[in-house]
């Protein structure tokens, strides 16, 4: 049986450590490809054009926007972020389980399109948390982290059009928990029909 790539997206507030656990899940299993977003924010230290982000000017990212070659994109926090088309549509039909990482925005723009993708949201264990993630990343100044914090809460409206929470309190059981949650994605019927009904029909044959 050929397993198909799926589509998973994840997101979840600033600071509540999504990147951390996506890089930890995609090194520790080998079948997810994470796609890399385009964004017009600067590069925090030690981020690489390429790597974390495709960094862009914003006159390149409406002209990616005007050439249709966005899966999705959206305006957070005055920046602009999208996902390049090309690399996931590769991924997936070379069979990689292929993840955007991504605001909720665009998350939301996704679903619209892709009625199957599965949806994560990654919460803090508590609001103190998260706050002290965001303070813990010494790259923003206050007005910066209450702008995110405002964003937060806005966000938060909008939780329930996801299909699953996941906890990031403890980091290696937090990627454990998404892979989980993938891995089941591939044994639902529905992604499973083909197979279903080339188990039927041999049987059939072998009943005569």
């Amino acid at each position: 049986m050929d397993r198909k790539g799926i589509l998973v997206v994840v997101s979840g507030y600033s600071g509540v450590g999504k990147g951390t656990l996506m890089k930890e899940l995609t090194a520790r299993y080998g079948q997810y490809a994470l796609s890399i977003s385009a964004t017009t924010r600067a590069p925090r230290e030690g981020e690489a054009d390429g790597r974390e982000y495709f960094f862009k000017t914003v006159d390149e990212f409406e002209q990616m926007i005007e050439q249709g070659r966005l899966i999705e994109y959206a305006s957070y926090c005055d920046h602009y972020y999208g996902t390049p088309k090309d690399y996931v549509e590769e991924q997936l039909a070379e069979g990689h389980d292929v993840i955007l990482e991504i605001e909720q925005q665009g998350a939301l723009k996704v679903k619209a399109q892709n009625p199957d993708v599965l949806m994560l949201f990654v919460m803090p264990p508590d609001a103190q948390t998260l706050v002290e993630r965001l303070r813990g990343r010494d790259t923003e100044s206050e007005k910066v982290i209450r702008q995110r914090l405002v964003q937060a809460i806005e966000e938060s409206k909008y939780v329930d059009r996801y299909d699953y929470m996941v906890v990031n309190a403890d980091l290696d059981q937090a990627v454990e928990e998404v892979h989980q949650l993938i891995e089941s994605q591939h044994n639902m019927i529905s992604r499973n029909l083909d197979f279903a009904k080339q188990i039927q029909m041999e049987l059939k044959d072998l009943v005569g």
